[in-house]
């Protein structure tokens, strides 16, 4: 499957976004407005403006949509999600080149708040999977104390882990000690 740089980003972006949510123990990694700024920073969203309460509001409710994109099994289920979050978005596709970027396609319509940026954008690169019959791919770190969420790239969709170098890591060493010490009796 060929991803574009743009699509890349916004796939990262939405795993990023997903995994803001607070999970178990673990907080809301996207807890105010400066939190928000930050994201929208650290993923060089461009041309969101200052961003608000309200918008902090709007992103959180897309993010739980994403979210059930990626918990879902079922093709059908995932393609309403999108379909819904990017009709939501009031998209307008257009290419551009800005920022040294080569021309690629916004899905957002020009003034777009933060939120509908990322939906329309996101949901955009989501639907590129489902369209390709790799929904799949749209996955949850197979690690029991973990549950983040991830795109498996890997060529033969056999990625189980967020990190193979934390969570698979960290599973296979805890298989290995509980196979010594079965063998050690």
């Amino acid at each position: 499957m060929l991803i574009t740089h743009d699509t890349r980003c916004a796939l990262d972006t939405v795993v990023d976004l997903v995994n803001t949510a607070p999970e178990d123990d673990a907080p809301d990694t996207l807890a105010d407005v400066a939190a928000l700024e930050d994201f929208v920073g650290n993923h060089e969203i461009s041309d969101v403006g200052v961003l608000s309460e309200f918008d902090l509001s709007a992103v959180r409710k897309i993010r739980g949509r994403f979210a059930s994109v990626f918990a879902t099994q079922d093709a059908r289920t995932a393609a309403a999600l999108i379909n819904e979050l990017v009709a939501a978005a009031g998209t307008t596709p257009q290419l551009t080149d800005h920022d040294g970027y080569d021309w690629h396609v916004h899905y957002f319509a020009p003034g777009a708040s933060v939120a509908d940026h990322l939906a329309a954008d996101c949901g955009m690169a989501l639907a590129f999977f489902v369209v390709a019959g790799e929904q799949e791919r749209l996955r949850r770190c197979e690690a029991p104390d973990c549950r983040r969420a991830f795109v498996d790239l890997s060529r033969n969709r056999s990625r189980r882990y967020c990190d193979s170098r934390t969570c698979g890591n960290r599973l296979h060493v805890a298989a290995y000690r509980a196979r010594r010490k079965e063998a050690a009796g």
